[in-house]
């Protein structure tokens, strides 16, 4: 493999570091691209379920003021007595989306803490981690 004279590292460094960025990159982009793909295929499911047992693709169901902890022990509630419906999976592409970037974060925090060591992107993004779960499931 050859890289370009640019991106070469300086004679006697070790292209080991430089491989974990990559690898953490493609991991990052991994959990981003398949949280978003499985988000795209609930709603669809629960779209198409809808419009084809109603036939509307509008649900009258309101999220407001519900964090995601309620919105998923709501719905699971739900599916645990049998009442598994159209909205039920709108709800869980709604919270797997939510969820995605929570995990990029979380990847990104064992990331800087285990691999690379590094304390002040260890503590701001902890600090990101700390207020993205305040908002998906404190608030």
């Amino acid at each position: 493999m050859t890289m370009p004279p640019s991106t070469r590292p300086a004679s006697g460094s070790s292209l080991a570091p430089a491989r974990r960025a990559l690898a953490m990159d493609a991991f990052v982009g991994r959990i981003l691209l398949y949280g978003v793909a499985c988000s795209l295929l609930l709603i669809c499911v629960g779209l198409i379920w809808q419009r084809l047992s109603t036939g509307q693709l509008w649900f009258q169901h309101a999220l407001g003021g519900m964090n995601l902890f309620r919105l998923l022990a709501t719905e699971t509630g739900q599916a645990l007595r049998g009442g598994v419906r159209p909205r039920t999976f709108l709800d869980l592409g709604i919270a797997v989306l939510m969820l995605t970037p929570f995990l990029r974060v979380l990847a990104s925090v064992v990331y800087f803490f285990m691999v690379l060591r590094n304390w002040k992107y260890t503590l701001f993004t902890a600090f990101v981690l700390l207020v993205l779960t305040y908002s998906l499931f404190l608030r």
